[in-house]
C-alpha cells in the first residue's frame, strides 16, 4: 500500500512556487499546482491498489498540544492563500481515486502509522519526514520522492546512527526545532546516537545516568548532569515525538482501496479554481485509467 504525507508536499510546493501561478479569478494556485503535478508524478511512478493520503487539520489542536501548549508553537498558520488551496487539493485527491484522512485530533503521521500497524502489506510511506522512519517495518519503505531517495529500516540506521525503533528517543535527546520539541540541553546528533547505542533506550540511560558518567564515552560525566537535569524534558519530549499506532478508525477510514478516478469532479474542480488548460489537460488524461477497485 501506498500513504502519502500529503500536508508536507502543499506546504512545501506553496512556498517553493512564485503566488504569481495563479487562477482564471487572480488567486494563487501555486500549492495546488505544484501538488497536483506532485501527485500525478506519483501515481504514474506506482501501481499501488491501496491507497491514502493523510492531511494535517490544524496546527494547534493536536492532542499533544494539551500537554505541552507550545507544541509547533514556533510555525505560523498558513495564511489564506494556502488555505483556499488545501481544501482544492483534498478535493483532487479524492477524485482521482484516492482516499484522504485527517483528524482534529490526530496528526498525519498518527493516521499513517495507524494504517501501517493494521495491515500486514508492506508499506510504502510517501514523506520527507524522518519522524515517520519510527514506524517503519521490515519491507516498509520510506520514500522521500522529492529528493527521490527510499530508506528501509537499514538505511535509517545508516543515515541517523539508529534504529527506526529509537526514533523518538533520538528525538528526545537532540529535540525537533520544525515542531518545537525542546530535548535534552547540549546533546546534539552524533552524541545521541552514541548513547543509545549504548544503552539503546532513553529509560535506560535516564534511569541510570551514574553508569552513563562512568562509561568511556567522550564527556561522560558531563553528559550524565545534562541527562540527569534534562530528564523531564527528555520524556516529554518522547511523548511528543512518538507517533500513535492505534487510532480507532472506522471501517470507511481503512478501507484505502483505490477508485475510479471521477473526470467531472476533476472537471468541475478545475472549472471553480481557474485551473489553465496544461495543468487541466494533464487532469484529464488522469481520468483516462482504469478501475482500481
Amino acid at each position: 500500500m501506498l500513504l502519502i504525507d500529503a500536508s508536507v508536499y502543499i506546504f512545501r510546493a506553496f512556498h517553493a512556487l512564485p503566488a504569481s501561478i495563479a487562477g482564471a479569478d487572480g488567486r494563487p494556485l501555486n500549492a495546488f499546482h505544484g501538488y497536483a503535478g506532485f501527485l500525478l508524478g506519483l501515481l504514474d511512478a506506482t501501481d499501488e491498489s491501496r491507497v491514502a493520503a493523510a492531511f494535517d487539520e490544524s496546527l494547534t489542536s493536536s492532542f499533544r498540544n494539551t500537554f505541552y501548549a507550545d507544541y509547533k508553537a514556533n510555525r505560523e498558520l498558513p495564511p489564506v492563500e494556502l488555505t483556499d488551496q488545501i481544501a482544492g487539493c483534498r478535493e483532487l485527491t479524492e477524485a482521482l481515486g484516492i482516499a484522504t484522512l485527517s483528524s482534529p485530533t490526530y496528526e498525519a503521521d498518527d493516521l499513517i502509522g495507524t494504517l501501517v500497524q493494521a495491515s500486514d502489506e508492506p508499506a510504502t510511506i510517501v514523506t520527507s519526514d524522518k519522524d515517520l522512519a519510527q514506524v517503519l517495518r521490515d519491507h516498509d519503505v520510506l520514500w522521500d520522492y522529492a529528493r527521490e531517495t527510499r530508506y528501509d529500516r537499514q538505511g535509517i540506521t545508516t543515515r541517523f546512527g539508529v534504529a527506526p525503533d529509537q526514533i523518538p528517543d533520538y528525538l528526545a535527546l537532540v529535540g525537533d526545532t520544525v515542531d518545537n520539541i525542546p530535548g535534552v540541553a547540549g546533546i546534539g546528533a552524533k552524541t545521541a546516537a552514541r548513547l543509545l547505542s549504548r544503552f539503546d533506550t532513553l529509560e535506560a540511560m535516564l534511569d541510570d545516568t551514574a553508569s552513563v558518567g562512568a562509561s568511556d564515552l567522550r564527556g561522560a560525566a558531563g553528559l550524565a548532569d545534562k541527562l540527569a537535569a534534562g530528564a523531564d524534558q527528555a520524556r516529554l519530549s518522547r511523548r511528543l515525538a512518538t507517533i500513535v499506532c492505534d487510532i480507532d478508525l472506522s471501517p470507511a477510514q481503512r478501507d484505502i482501496r483505490r477508485r475510479e478516478v471521477d473526470s467531472e469532479a476533476i472537471e468541475a474542480l478545475c472549472t471553480r479554481l481557474g485551473v489553465g488548460r496544461n495543468l487541466r489537460a494533464r487532469l484529464r488524461d488522469a481520468g483516462r485509467g482504469a478501475r482500481h477497485e
